[in-house]
């Protein structure tokens, strides 16, 4: 007994699959990234400006304390440890 034309024939499931991944690169060509960079974020980047500069300035003082040249002024210490007690 022989059966012909019965079920897909004729129909290629393999050229299905292909015209949806068509589909798909098309729909993805045509959209654009975009990247927004938020306020935070910006200022973020500002304030590793001022680190910079404070890592500098701590470099500073460290070769300070090294070679034996730092003389911290104790009444400018003593005033800033008094503004600080009394803010809190």
């Amino acid at each position: 007994m022989k059966i012909n034309n019965i079920g897909t024939s004729g129909i290629n499931p393999y050229k299905r699959q292909m015209n949806k991944i068509d589909q798909t690169s098309k729909t993805t060509a045509s959209a654009s990234d975009k990247i927004e960079i938020s306020s935070a974020a910006k200022e973020m980047q500002q304030a590793s400006s001022t680190t910079q500069a404070r890592q500098a300035k701590i470099d500073d003082l460290k070769i300070q304390i090294e070679n034996g040249n730092y003389k911290p002024n104790p009444k400018d210490i003593a005033k800033s440890i008094v503004s600080y007690y009394t803010k809190h």
